[in-house]
């Protein structure tokens, strides 16, 4: 493959959007309209068998890096760490200092980098984006935050905490956060144009992190109207909706069987106004995915009138599947008191609007990961299988799938192909560093039939006990309780991506072969056990009263608020049995 030269090296944009749910989008089969990323993928290729971390920090690490998230230093997000973990240097939940991020990289090549967005990979000395190899930087530093205001969305911050170029920040008065990140890039972007000949001016780099759809979960009003009475059918049609409209655009193969999660709540057997307040939960997720595409509209429509289109290319993904952590009724155990405790309301009318706290259920989670199974936090493929679409004017093949595997780690790699830029080997800037093993996935830009892995070669996953390992077409998943049956299970995720019929039986050999491979998986990458009774929710719990929860009731609430995925699913198991 030819490399660039330095006079025609591309603008690279990277989005990464948050807790963004496999089927969340219109070119992998959504209800929800994203015209501007229906046009990306009409303009490049479309990855459907991309997996990534299934929680936020350890994705971006290796996003950032192409080195697993347990070298890099971010085997699980911090606020979800044991203190019998953290007693180990690569086990602090931020980014470590034997790690090069692609920005450094591309700084070092003459690119102009920037960042606008959430970081969550460390504040401390030396962790902040602008030391990390990002020229201009604003960022949220915690792993979430509202989005109207400077406020955090947990006790466990005191605050909401933003930097810009390594300083501490404060928000405008006129803050939405998927508005406001576009602003700051494209104002980044604009501040090192050429005016006389934009042609000229150096090539950037751009990380756009969204906040959206995280926790909480907001949008404008114009953006929510659009979706009331979409969902008034309920999860399992909406489910199934997707499911149908993902196989006619081949995003998976006809007749792929699903799994209905034990939180998966019966809509019938809700009244009507539970079902009224469920539906617009939902709306208000639908109207947060389409203001992030609005706003990405916009930056490519500046890059138009700037001259810069047409030597861009855009890579778009999630950092991990759809959340599914929010309660299944944000008033039981009266959960209002939570929010009013922490200034939130949860009323109807004003529901996804400033100064209001939403979520969308573990039911309308599996929806949003349709047709896959499990969600955040699991190694199902709803925790780990995302979109992936990488565009470009230059790029040769336009509206096209890949089916083959790539991975997470693959990103750095791939970006530095595109800029002609060499990986670095185990030592940079006078010190040893982990080297790069992700792979560079241009190849499959050219002929997405292709694989850019042997079918022997292997990769594994492992987060808070929760353990993965991907070769060829095969995976083998383990999944702690309370969802999972802690039993290692073997799944084709090519012909049954909903792992719905496990392999392990008529297929011993593999399974073995494979399990050796996640063994050598976890002693090279240094993947330390779980405590015993670890969980990680309940972890954020004791975390925050360590941290030095405001109140005993703060303490109290949020206790309740962790724990009702759980006291869920166990009242289902409890109905079903």
């Amino acid at each position: 493959m030819t490399e660039p030269t330095q006079s025609r090296r591309p603008n690279i944009v990277l989005i990464l959007a948050d807790d963004l749910g496999f089927t969340d989008i219109a070119p992998y089969g959504s209800e929800i309209n994203t015209p501007s990323l229906t046009t990306l993928a009409e303009a490049g290729v479309s990855f459907t068998n991309y997996h990534t971390a299934a929680n936020c920090a350890p994705a971006r690490a290796m996003l950032l890096t192409g080195v697993d998230n347990h070298l890099a230093g971010v085997p699980n997000i911090p606020e979800m760490l044991a203190p019998e973990q953290r007693r180990y240097a690569h086990y602090q939940g931020v980014l470590g200092n034997n790690v090069v991020t692609v920005a450094t990289l591309l700084e070092e090549s003459g690119y102009h980098t920037y960042m606008a967005g959430k970081w969550h990979l460390g504040s401390g000395p030396g962790k902040l984006p602008s030391q990390r190899g990002f020229a201009r930087t604003v960022a949220l530093a915690d792993s979430g935050a509202d989005n109207w205001e400077q406020r955090p969305y947990i006790p466990l911050y005191d605050k909401a905490n933003w930097y810009a170029d390594g300083q501490e920040y404060q928000l405008p008065e006129d803050f939405y956060s998927s508005r406001f990140l576009v602003d700051k890039t494209i104002e980044f972007i604009d501040s090192n144009l050429v005016d006389s000949n934009p042609a000229d001016s150096t090539p950037f780099f751009a990380y756009l992190p969204f906040q959206a759809v995280h926790i909480p979960v907001q949008a404008p009003q114009e953006f929510i109207d659009r979706y009331m009475g979409v969902y008034d059918s309920g999860w399992d049609k909406l489910r199934q909706q997707r499911l149908k409209r993902a196989t006619e655009l081949g995003i998976v193969k006809q007749g792929v069987g699903t799994v209905r999660m034990p939180t998966t709540g019966d809509w019938d057997a809700l009244d009507d106004e539970r079902r009224r307040f469920e539906a617009k939960r939902m709306a208000v997720y639908g109207g947060m995915v389409e203001a992030m595409d609005f706003h990405i509209g916009r930056l490519v429509a500046y890059l138009k009138v700037a001259g810069q289109y047409d030597n861009t290319i855009f890579i778009f993904t999630s950092d991990n599947g759809a959340e599914a952590s929010g309660p299944e009724d944000p008033h039981a155990f009266g959960p209002s008191r939570l929010t009013d405790t922490l200034g939130y309301r949860t009323d109807y009318e004003t529901l996804g609007l400033k100064g209001s706290h939403n979520t969308i259920s573990p039911s309308f989670a599996s929806a949003a990961a349709s047709p896959l199974a499990y969600y955040k936090f699991y190694v199902g493929e709803g925790g780990m299988r995302v979109p992936l679409i990488i565009a470009g004017k230059a790029l040769p093949l336009k509206g096209v799938l890949s089916h083959s595997f790539s991975y997470v780690t693959d990103i750095t790699p791939t970006i530095l192909s595109f800029a002609g830029v060499s990986p670095p080997g185990d030592r940079h800037g006078g010190r040893p560093i982990e080297p790069i093993t992700g792979h560079d996935i241009r190849p499959l830009l050219h002929n997405p039939a292709d694989r850019v892995y042997g079918a022997d070669e292997s990769v594994g996953y492992e987060l808070a006990g929760h353990a993965a390992l991907f070769q060829g077409d095969y995976k083998i998943v383990f999944n702690r309780p309370p969802l999972g049956d802690g039993q290692w299970r073997l799944f084709n995720i090519v012909e049954d991506p909903g792992e719905t019929h496990d392999l392990a039986q008529a297929m011993p050999q593999l399974l073995q072969r494979m399990l050796s491979a996640y063994d050598t998986y976890a002693r090279e990458n240094k993947v330390l056990p779980i405590p015993a009774g670890f969980d990680n929710l309940r972890q954020l719990t004791i975390n925050t009263l360590h941290a030095g929860a405001r109140t005993p009731v703060l303490v109290l609430l949020l206790t309740l608020l962790v724990l009702l995925p759980f006291y869920v699913f166990y009242r289902t198991n409890k109905v079903h049995s």
